[in-house]
């Protein structure tokens, strides 16, 4: 864990591996893994669903902050350690005194957030009678739920060996497929939304004629036949992406309401009911050794962290390449998983990254719009008319996602982490 107030030129380690730690060596599932994927997979639609406060998460997220403290270089370490790469020690971290244990620091916040999705879970439950299915509760305390699932499945990935590791990895995994599937609606409902807000925007009223040289009349006249075009195709490439996505919607509705009345569910409910009261710490005495600190684990998230931010390709790459997409996708869950040990360490989250990670939320919506209107796109025997527009639908979300590029790279407190090593 570092702070942004104290400059250094150091850079992260080249070599730190990315993805790692978990004690499988299969990468950090925690918070978004694939559902069924077990508790090493990662995912691309479920985290998806937001993270909230007050950690910069897309949808579910209150109020956030307009931008972070000034930076240019990168952050100094925990109190208590020199950390990786910093310039010396930073003060005491808030509500600690000393070295964070897992006694004093994640095992209340284990048992908060463990209160916190028991809470949401009765809530859902409430909300989800048939007098108020459907409504504007249900999807809050939903939301609510995977909010605290993932909390809890990021910290359990990040401080394993302070905790009884098979415990750790069975809850981590299962927690994992829970979010995936109660995300899966709610990111299929904003994906619609955001493709047909773009294409009512992108098919506006015909620009009018330019005046001035006969040139640019011809210009603006080229121009407005097609957006006539667009126009045109528009209002079915609208009708059917809303056709596949409230089918896809429906679908994953449907697979939630089966999970949450399964027994894999119940088991999660009661595993989580037993954190609330009870944290299982490892046995032995290498497991008292590896609990007396949180610290070194929460460098090591936030190392790799700064070494995957590092090694995203430049911003002048030249056209755009979905090869890189993952790259970005890895880089956000590295933050999330950093500001859940921020939050389990310091008691609270570091405000300079809530607009970095909006802006990697942003990106990873562009990206899966994208991809839903080029799926579209493929459907057999639609008009040229819709294909042209769902085309055109295609590239808008391709530039959101330079544009959400861009703004994590402006709002990035680390300067030195973006610079070649």
């Amino acid at each position: 864990m570092r702070r942004p107030d104290q400059q250094t030129t150091t850079r992260p380690a080249p070599e730190a591996t990315l993805g790692t730690g978990n004690g499988t060596g299969t990468g950090p599932a925690g918070p978004d893994a694939a559902p069924g994927a077990g508790p090493a997979a990662q995912s691309g639609a479920p985290g998806a669903g937001p993270d909230t406060p007050p950690a910069g998460a897309r949808s579910a997220g209150p109020g956030e902050p307009s931008g972070p403290p000034a930076a240019t270089g990168t952050p100094a370490a925990l109190p208590g350690t020199a950390g990786t790469g910093s310039a010396g020690t930073g003060s005491a971290g808030a509500g600690f005194t000393g070295e964070p244990t897992a006694e004093g620091a994640l095992a209340p916040y284990l048992r908060g957030q463990a209160a916190e999705f028991l809470r949401s879970l009765r809530l859902h439950h409430e909300y989800s009678a048939p007098a108020d299915a459907g409504g504007h509760g249900a999807a809050e305390a939903a939301r609510a739920l995977r909010r605290a699932a993932r909390r809890i499945g990021g910290s359990l990935h990040t401080f394993r060996a302070a905790l009884d590791p098979h415990w750790a990895d069975q809850l981590r995994g299962e927690l994992a497929w829970l979010t995936g599937i109660l995300a899966r609606e709610h990111a299929y409902a904003n994906r619609l939304a955001r493709l047909v807000d773009a294409l009512h925007l992108l098919s506006g009223p015909t620009l009018p004629a330019a005046r001035g040289a006969r040139a640019a009349g011809e210009a603006a006249g080229a121009d407005a036949q097609g957006r006539a075009a667009l126009g045109v195709g528009a209002a079915r490439a609208a009708a059917l992406l809303e056709r596949r996505l409230t089918l896809a919607r429906t679908r994953s509705h449907s697979a939630a309401l089966q999970a949450l009345g399964s027994s894999r569910f119940h088991a999660i409910a009661d595993a989580v009911a037993l954190l609330a009261s009870e944290v299982p710490a490892p046995s032995g005495h290498a497991g008292r050794a590896a609990a007396a600190s949180l610290l070194e684990p929460a460098e090591l998230a936030e190392q790799r962290l700064l070494t995957a931010v590092a090694a995203l390709p430049p911003d002048d790459t030249g056209p755009y390449n979905e090869a890189q997409d993952a790259a970005w996708h890895q880089a956000r869950l590295l933050l999330r998983l950093h500001r859940y040990a921020h939050e389990v360490v310091l008691g609270g989250a570091d405000p300079g990254l809530t607009a970095p990670g909006h802006a990697l939320d942003l990106h990873r919506d562009a990206v899966e719009a994208a991809g839903a209107a080029a799926a579209a796109a493929r459907t057999p025997r639609i008009a040229p008319a819709t294909a042209y527009a769902l085309g055109v639908l295609h590239a808008d979300q391709r530039h959101g996602v330079e544009s959400a590029r861009a703004a994590f790279r402006e709002t990035w407190p680390y300067a030195t982490a973006l610079a070649a090593p």
